[in-house]
């Protein structure tokens, strides 16, 4: 479906990681604020809608990771959690671009880790014993965002589906886990949703190349890891998804799967 590839937010970390492995086999281009030596990039904000437009002009495949995260006033996340994904969804449009991926976020359903079994899970005691036998989260489970942040992120979720419905625009949403800078899990909490850098890519890539007849979907992107509580199984069976790495690796109980 991808020969050329847009990618919004090619500053950020997933941003970067994901131009330097698609340019291995695709024209990639870029779109921020802030510039990236060595491709072709438009220096604009997605809540800037006229500034951005052009830079969609000839894409076949959208990767949007732009936007804001963590405890920002609603003003920041709604400019660039809601406004800046309805710009470049229409941008996307208007261009004629046919597959739109989008970085939503696992913090979508956060709320979860209130409650047990998944509380445990996350806690990071070492007198506490895992649960077992436990139900996993699955992206058809009802949302329990914890603030403002993960709130807007069901909007882009919510818009890009009607994007879908409506167009012919293919929409995936990934319900990012926790990628870190270092690609090893900062604690315990953390390794429970942990997605390694190259698990994440291979979600991207698989993305990428999934068949146009994949209108809408949404998937979590975690790893392998023993006290996840997010069901990757969908993504498994929908376009192959299965992660090769586990925060085992890094110190944090045993790997769940084989």
């Amino acid at each position: 479906m991808a020969e050329k590839i847009l990618i919004t937010g090619m500053s950020g970390l997933i941003g970067g990681l994901a131009a330097r492995h698609f340019s291995r086999n695709y024209t990639v281009s870029g779109i921020g604020r802030s510039p990236v030596d060595g491709f072709s990039y438009t220096v604009a904000d997605t809540a800037d809608f006229e500034m951005m437009r052009p830079a969609f002009d000839g894409i076949d495949t959208v990767i949007h990771m732009a936007g804001s995260r963590g405890d920002q006033p609603f003003d920041v996340h709604y400019r660039a959690n809601i406004v800046g994904t309805y710009n470049v969804l229409e941008a996307s449009r208007q261009a004629g671009v046919k597959r739109f991926i989008m970085a939503s976020s696992g913090a979508v359903s956060a709320g979860y880790e209130r409650d047990e079994p998944y509380r445990s899970l996350v806690s990071g005691d070492p007198a506490a014993k895992p649960p077992t036998n436990y139900e996993l989260i699955t992206t058809d489970d009802p949302p329990r965002p914890r603030g403002v942040y993960s709130v807007t992120k069901l909007w882009a979720e919510a818009i890009g589906r009607a994007y879908s419905e409506q167009h012919e625009l293919s929409v995936i949403c990934i319900r990012v886990g926790k990628v870190e800078v270092t690609d090893v899990p900062a604690n315990a909490r953390n390794a429970s949703v942990w997605c390694s850098h190259a698990d994440m890519m291979q979600m991207l890539e698989l993305c990428v190349s999934a068949p146009a007849s994949l209108r809408f979907d949404i998937f979590f992107s975690v790893s392998d890891n023993p006290n996840n509580y997010r069901d990757w199984s969908h993504a498994r069976d929908v376009v192959g998804y299965v992660p090769r790495d586990s925060s085992a690796q890094h110190g944090y109980g045993e790997r769940s799967h084989a």
